[in-house]
């Protein structure tokens, strides 16, 4: 038997199923912090507490478990900081202790920040041998005056080694790399970029140097090329790629086929990730709501929280009214874009409630789409804030959220 009813307008989510779940894990500490970097990192002073953050991990998983209890975990992504810091014992034991209190998938993906200034061949082999199948190496260019540029604690030969150790015990790891660097021409980011293709990796990342608030390089800003030769260098890149294999899935991400990276896929289309560790966010579904968090930033905090019952510092109730921005902020970042049943199975919401919004964005050459499928078009990619955009506080949009009905499904 099927009831409709209206939903009035602060309605919550009515969700069939619930989407895939992954575990991120925060190691918030590094050697040195990049003048570019805007994450939530720490320069270690100091010898670093591994065991007592381990402690602290375990912890936060297990006050989490209510909330997310039964539900197979798909991948684990060691985020940072530099959690290459970590040694492999101390990672051994939060796998552990994950398979201990998590069903983890069969094929799970686990993967490990690294930075090339921590390589050791025996620490790598160990991290292999505890589950780690993945690896991220923060390489950012093989030029050594760029990398001195960016502040980085390693340099070209550094980085090459690192390739070298990673390629003899992982078969599937990604190289972050950056373009638009103070000073860089054209050429030298084709150079990085025939450099990432000679070293056999299976996936690369990709991404614009971008003045972020709070950081040194905003407060200092360094000369960085204009826009346009900005976006000449990315063209150039794709196209090499492209030609090397790999496919652009992602706004700055390539992979080689089948090889994309499933943890942020999944951020991506909307799935659901529980984040432990100091500063880490999550967001989390349930049947009749969706749920955002953010653990405490300073390790200290988050440390004396813990040790009270909890470590989360925020927390909210996603509205129906930003559901489809929320959505599409992720889903729209993918170059092949997000089946139209996957926008009601993730949100709850009709594709109808946006109708008007999608009207506009495909007159403006934005999206391309038919009854199955929704994608950003080649100019949706390059101005992707501004496609979605599009969905933030859109009146048409709200109006038909709040009309729209909510169909109930019970089995008598």
């Amino acid at each position: 038997m099927t009831v409709s009813v209206m939903a009035p307008p602060r309605a919550g989510v009515h969700l069939s199923a619930l989407p895939p779940l992954s575990l991120y894990v925060h190691l918030p500490w590094c050697v040195k912090k990049c003048p570019y970097c805007d994450f939530n990192s720490h320069e270690l002073r100091g010898s670093l507490a591994d065991d007592v953050y381990a402690d602290a991990l375990i912890r936060d998983l297990e006050l989490s478990l209510p909330l997310i209890w039964g539900r197979p975990v798909y991948s684990i992504f060691f985020g940072g900081g530099t959690p290459s810091l970590f040694p492999a014992a101390t990672v051994d034991r939060l796998l552990a202790a994950f398979r201990a209190r998590l069903p983890l998938s069969a094929d799970c993906e686990v993967t490990l920040e690294a930075n090339p200034g921590t390589f050791e061949a025996e620490k790598f082999r160990d991290y292999r041998a505890a589950g780690v199948n993945r690896l991220s190496i923060g390489i950012q260019s093989f030029n050594p005056g760029h990398l001195k540029a960016l502040g980085r604690i390693h340099d070209d030969s550094e980085a090459w080694r690192a390739i070298e150790i990673a390629s003899k015990h992982f078969d599937n790891f990604n190289l972050d790399l950056m373009y638009g660097l103070p000073g860089q021409t054209p050429a030298e980011a084709e150079a990085d970029c025939a450099a990432a293709l000679s070293c056999g990796t299976t996936h690369l990342s990709f991404y614009s140097l971008t003045l972020e608030p709070n950081t040194v390089f905003h407060r200092y800003p360094p000369d960085l090329p204009d826009d346009d030769v900005a976006a000449d260098m990315q063209e150039a890149i794709e196209g090499r790629l492209a030609g090397g294999g790999f496919t652009h899935y992602e706004t700055s991400a390539y992979a080689k086929t089948g090889l994309e990276c499933r943890h942020n896929l999944n951020y991506w289309r909307f799935g659901d990730y529980l984040g432990i560790g100091a500063g880490a966010h999550g967001k989390l579904s349930f049947p009749d709501r969706i749920l955002r968090q953010a653990r405490f930033k300073q390790p200290g905090s988050y440390f004396d929280q813990l040790g009270r019952g909890t470590a989360v510092s925020e927390e909210h109730e996603v509205s129906r009214k930003d559901l489809p921005f929320e959505f599409m902020m992720n889903a729209l970042r993918l170059t092949d874009g997000f089946p139209v049943a996957m926008f009601t199975e993730r949100t709850s919401l009709e594709i109808t409630a946006i109708a008007g919004v999608l009207d506009e964005a495909e007159a403006k050459g934005l999206i391309t789409r038919d009854h199955e499928r929704i994608r950003p078009s080649e100019r949706g990619q390059r101005f992707l804030n501004d496609l979605v955009g599009l969905f933030l506080e859109n009146d048409d949009v709200n109006s038909n959220i709040k009309s729209q009905k909510i169909n109930i499904s019970f089995q008598k």
